[in-house]
């Protein structure tokens, strides 16, 4: 085993220089992923928690560099669930044993505080072993506590990249990264279990952007770090940027798993779409989260956040199977309890 990898399974951080040399010298795949996948079953051993993801709307009034639903986008096809259909959602989920539902949507104004907090009181009310989590973007802390307060449990919201000269490239001026991690910390403070993280691969990342990231999450220390790599879509200004690379993706997947063992760690579906057993490469590099769609068929391809999405043609029941059979295939198992992160 390498020394630096050697040193990250034995729970030592990295100093700045150490941590870059590992970012730009080629690590051996085989350790490196044999020694997250150690430490994730030391600390949850074989489970792969499930999530019911519901993208209930790709309205969006943010324009983001990088997004497929950004306002700008005049060829996209929008839509909006309506509160019955997320609860039909809900319960074509619960039915199917998920127990926890992520409500996952562009930043959208028809949907206020008052709309937000009666969808939450209703699937808490419906649902009350659940738990409940929203991804929503960026909001004032009284919304947050609103939210909170109507019974969401978790909250989700990357912060794309932690260095601010980066974050500038990737968004319009409307945005800062200081705002972001101000909703991060409100909602950490506020009581949520909150999940950020950030795209590998993104047009202009360096390795340094990626040490700021590490040190940014070790101060934030959240319940879940969920990364993925960059992908490209047509109707944004990266158009003719390339995607991230796979391997490269799954290097720091196992990167996080090592510094951070206790957060929970999803493997993404945008691994699934550079590779056909992307999301499996994940679990094997010590991912142990996987969210099967939930929305309705006909809206999950217009959820177009990039190009080319896997899994978008499928019933909810066919996508709970198919995760189950990948998870299974190499060597997990399927857990759909509540699955609270072991970060405290």
């Amino acid at each position: 085993m390498s020394e630096l990898i050697e040193k990250l399974a034995s729970a030592h951080d990295l100093s700045d220089e150490e941590l870059l040399e590992f970012l730009m010298q080629p690590q051996p795949e085989q350790e490196l992923f044999a020694a997250a996948d150690a430490v994730r079953r030391e600390n949850y051993g074989d489970a792969v928690y499930l999530r019911g993801l519901i993208e209930f709307t790709n309205y969006c009034k943010n324009d983001c560099y990088y997004c497929g639903i950004r306002r700008s986008n005049t060829h996209a096809e929008r839509y909006r669930l309506s509160p019955e259909q997320i609860l039909d959602c809900c319960a074509e989920g619960y039915a199917m044993g998920y127990r926890t539902f992520v409500l996952q949507g562009g930043e959208d104004p028809y949907f206020t505080d008052e709309r937000v907090c009666e969808i939450v009181s209703a699937i808490r009310a419906g649902y009350p072993d659940c738990r409940i989590t929203l991804s929503i973007g960026e909001k004032t802390r009284e919304s947050y506590q609103a939210y909170f307060e109507a019974g969401a449990n978790r909250y989700l919201l990357r912060h794309e990249t932690a260095d601010p000269a980066h974050y500038r490239m990737l968004h319009p001026e409307s945005l800062s990264l200081e705002n972001r991690k101000r909703c991060l910390y409100d909602l950490r403070d506020i009581g949520y279990q909150v999940g950020s993280g950030f795209m590998i691969g993104s047009p202009y990342q360096k390795p340094e952007h990626i040490l700021a990231d590490v040190r940014f999450l070790q101060d934030l220390k959240p319940a879940m770090i969920g990364v993925g790599p960059f992908i490209t879509h047509s109707e944004t200004p990266f158009a003719d940027f390339p995607s991230g690379e796979l391997h490269f993706g799954l290097k720091i997947v196992a990167m996080l798993r090592l510094l951070f063992p206790k957060v929970l760690l999803p493997a993404t579906t945008a691994f699934g779409t550079l590779h056909p057993q992307g999301r499996e490469l994940a679990l094997k590099a010590g991912g142990n989260v996987m969210m099967p769609n939930l929305s309705p068929r006909k809206v999950r391809p217009l959820y177009d956040l990039y190009e080319n999405k896997v899994c978008v043609d499928e019933e909810a029941a066919q996508c709970r199977g198919c995760m189950e059979a990948r998870v299974k295939s190499v060597g997990y198992r399927v857990e759909v309890s509540v699955g609270d992160s072991l970060v405290r």
